[in-house]
């Protein structure tokens, strides 16, 4: 019996929700297993990889190694495989978080009698109690959408919504690795599914309370700079705890958002999102601060090195401080000048990442596409949001200096 290969080429449309209409061209191989005469298919992306592939099973079939059927892989192998991909790739406390989440997709899970009982102990050891399996022995092939949604019903019974949606995320991922790597059809996820609700919206200051911070701000030459920038750039606090010097071009009039600073202090490279990676246009108000601030800001062995370190010893006026120059952890940065100058003012005790909020809804307020505001956000949904935008950065300068306007009452 001969084995005969056909390769054939689809083109699926998709109608997308604004209305526009989009092709996706896959290459096919179709033929009849030698063995069992049912039927076998491959889809590609590419045609050479579907020719390629076509070429490796007749050599194979000629030589009397004919297997088509792909490598029985575990969903505990794939979620392994997947987490091997991000090692490197993302901050160490997010593949930490990563892990985590990931047992509640291989499992097994102690049932929640034996998860209480650890908790109120304290001792970490559950009682003799049968633990519930979940994904982590079946093979991926043999995955469907029925059980896939079972096990986020579980887990949502179980333990949370939350934490079945983000279990879910990394299931999703982890096979779609596995079908790249091995060559079979992950099962579609299965969709209306029971949703988180939504949490009470953040506490945010009104523009009228952010114009007084910022009208103090320009009073306050140790402290006011470091309260008032995030509400003009609309950064993470680990954002502009990192923030070198080097990254704030005056000449191109941009902050460039290159990394964040870690717990400890120390610097890491990787943003919280690749969306994360960004270039901020700043505001009339943020480009006086900062110059200001500038010549103030405490050096590290004479050196400019952080835009807003540790303050170190003050010394009389014009020597630089002593010491300073260094990390500035989160946690003094939220007591000694957050808190601080918002106790000061009898201003709402918000978050240092509310003025995040108050930068992303004031620019929509202002009028400024949420496209754009999401990219000067630097939201890790951007690339979906801005996929329907050519002019991703274009008006970024006029978007900034809506703020100023908000904030001044003049808008």
């Amino acid at each position: 019996m001969t084995l005969k290969i056909n390769l054939t080429r689809r083109v699926r449309r998709r109608k997308l929700k604004g209305g526009s209409v989009v092709e996706q061209t896959r290459y096919v191989l179709n033929w009849r297993n030698p063995r069992t005469g049912e039927r076998e298919q491959r889809f590609f992306e590419r045609q050479r990889e579907a020719q390629e592939r076509r070429s490796e099973l007749l050599a194979a079939y000629e030589r009397g190694a004919y297997s088509s059927s792909p490598k029985s892989v575990t969903v505990e192998a794939a979620v392994a495989a997947w987490l091997e991909t991000k090692s490197g790739m993302v901050r160490p406390i997010t593949l930490a978080t990563y892990k985590f989440q990931s047992r509640y997709v291989v499992g097994p899970l102690p049932p929640g009698e034996a998860r209480r009982a650890i908790i109120v102990s304290g001792k970490g050891a559950a009682p003799k109690a049968k633990p519930i399996e979940l994904l982590g022995r079946e093979k991926v092939q043999e995955l469907t959408t029925r059980r896939i949604r079972a096990w986020h019903k579980l887990i949502s019974d179980e333990v949370s919504i939350y934490c079945a949606n983000k279990a879910m995320q990394i299931l999703k991922a982890a096979l779609a690795l596995a079908a790249e790597d091995h060559e079979f059809r992950p099962p579609a996820m299965p969709t209306g599914l029971q949703r988180q609700r939504d949490k009470a919206r953040k506490a945010v200051l009104t523009p009228d309370e952010v114009a007084r911070l910022l009208a103090a701000a320009r009073e306050d030459l140790d402290k006011g700079a470091y309260v008032a920038f995030p509400f003009l750039a609309g950064t993470r606090p680990s954002e502009e705890l990192g923030l070198l010097w080097d990254d704030v071009d005056f000449e191109a009039n941009v902050i460039r958002i290159r990394r964040i600073q870690m717990r400890d202090g120390s610097l890491s490279e990787f943003t919280k999102t690749a969306a994360g990676l960004r270039s901020i246009p700043m505001s009339p108000l943020l480009r006086q601060l900062l110059l200001a601030w500038r010549v103030r800001c405490p050096r590290r062995g004479g050196v400019l090195e952080r835009v807003f370190p540790a303050p170190g010893v003050a010394r009389a006026w014009p020597l630089p401080r002593e010491g300073g120059g260094g990390p500035l952890i989160y946690g003094n940065f939220r007591r000694r000048y957050w808190a601080a100058t918002l106790k000061r003012l009898g201003l709402p005790a918000v978050t240092p990442h509310s003025a995040r909020h108050s930068f992303i809804s004031t620019l929509q307020a202002q009028g400024v596409e949420v496209g754009l505001v999401a990219k000067l956000a630097g939201h890790k949904n951007a690339v979906v949001t801005l996929s329907h935008y050519t002019h991703a950065m274009r008006g970024g300068e006029e978007a900034v200096k809506a703020l100023d306007r908000a904030y001044s009452g003049t808008g």
